[in-house]
């Protein structure tokens, strides 16, 4: 029964009355389904030759653009029914997509073409860049994945989809404060390490936070193994630092190593 006998007029499926309803906007309402430009131009310089300077520049990109995410009928769950037969039913669901390494992955596009070329049963929704990144944390998505079917399919890192998620500038993590910050803590017990650098592990690729210990001399195998040990079980508890840090790595080296 849709309810449309109802004194209070029409309803929906479930009894709620379509009288008094609103419908907002979705903030795109006359965007066309192009791509930008500027965010086209950004993907392919990023791509010609990873770098800071180019991930920063593609974020700032990112973060102020108009993505459009996927969303595919399913089959809906089944339920008990009273009689012989049931209707057939879907639900509408966002995509995600497995890699080889066992990270999940959401599907964002520049544009609606790209998106068709990639699923042409796809039904394009435009969001923000944050509401992008927060339906791929809901979704234990590791990475969002920028136009996979190309022409410059891109991977926007876990640090960059926690910045977007959080509607906030993304910062190379050898340059982000709070890292720098979360990393001296977490040393300030620590007696046998005289000094230390935070750096960039992967000019080339990205994504790789270093951090060069200098320790003191003759410690063993064993205690540089157990040290370095606790330092990244004090920064693991750190959800916050988890977020901003792609992958860490120690670089370890006496005091008076030249």
């Amino acid at each position: 029964m849709t309810g449309a006998d109802d004194a209070s007029g029409p309803a929906d499926t479930g009894g709620t009355p379509w009288s008094g309803r609103t419908l907002s906007g979705t903030g795109f309402d006359q965007d066309d389904g192009a791509a930008d430009p500027a965010v086209l131009r950004a993907l392919e310089q990023q791509a010609a030759g990873p770098s800071v300077e180019q991930d920063s520049a593609l974020m700032r990109r990112v973060r102020a653009a108009r993505w459009i995410v996927p969303i595919v009928a399913v089959p809906a769950e089944p339920g008990e029914v009273d009689g012989p037969a049931a209707e057939t039913s879907t639900d509408l669901a966002v995509v995600t997509l497995a890699a080889p390494d066992g990270r999940r992955a959401l599907p964002i596009f520049t544009s609606a073409a790209a998106l068709s070329a990639w699923n042409p049963g796809a039904r394009p929704v435009p969001v923000t860049a944050s509401r992008a990144a927060q339906a791929a944390v809901s979704e234990g998505c590791q990475v969002l994945v920028v136009d996979v079917a190309g022409p410059t399919p891109t991977e926007l890192r876990p640090s960059m989809v926690w910045a977007l998620s959080q509607d906030r500038d993304w910062l190379p993590s050898h340059l982000d404060p709070f890292v720098t910050r979360a990393i001296a803590k977490a040393l300030e017990r620590e007696d046998a390490v005289v000094g230390h650098a935070v750096e960039d592990g992967d000019p080339t690729a990205g994504g790789v936070l270093r951090v060069a210990l200098r320790l003191v001399p003759g410690l063993v195998q064993s205690e540089v193994q157990s040290l370095a040990t606790r330092i990244a079980e004090r920064l693991a508890t750190d959800g916050e630092f988890r977020g901003r840090v792609d992958e860490l790595t120690f670089a370890l080296s006496p005091a008076d190593a030249t």
